[in-house]
């Protein structure tokens, strides 16, 4: 019985993840630029709340290597870190989730 429930918990979070996945195309650079600019650039070009500095390869390592997925998963959701916290879409509930998700590819690309 135990193993079913858990088998069923863990099917069910594999389908919500993929579920966001598949709503956010393609990341579009240019866009994710103007979208860090004007939301995500006073806390990931100064490091508050532990947010990892853009350009900065070694708070940004572990991040990427979870995949796109977390960490669009992350930004648009919000998440809370050991060392700071994420909030859902950076406090701004007027992103949609391609901006967020257009956002985070600008900050990887520029973090790798």
């Amino acid at each position: 019985m135990k193993k079913t429930v858990l088998f069923a918990a863990m099917a069910a979070v594999s389908v919500s993840v993929s579920a966001q996945a598949d709503s956010v195309a393609g990341p579009d650079l240019a866009a994710g630029k103007k979208t860090y600019d004007t939301a995500c650039f006073a806390c990931h070009a100064t490091g508050a709340a532990n947010a990892p500095k853009v350009g900065d390869k070694a708070a940004w390592k572990d991040r990427i290597a979870q995949g796109d997925t977390v960490l669009n998963n992350n930004a648009i959701k919000g998440f809370q870190g050991k060392k700071g916290f994420m909030p859902a879409k950076g406090g701004r509930a007027d992103l949609t989730d391609q901006a967020v998700a257009d956002a985070v590819a600008y900050m990887v690309s520029q973090s790798k």
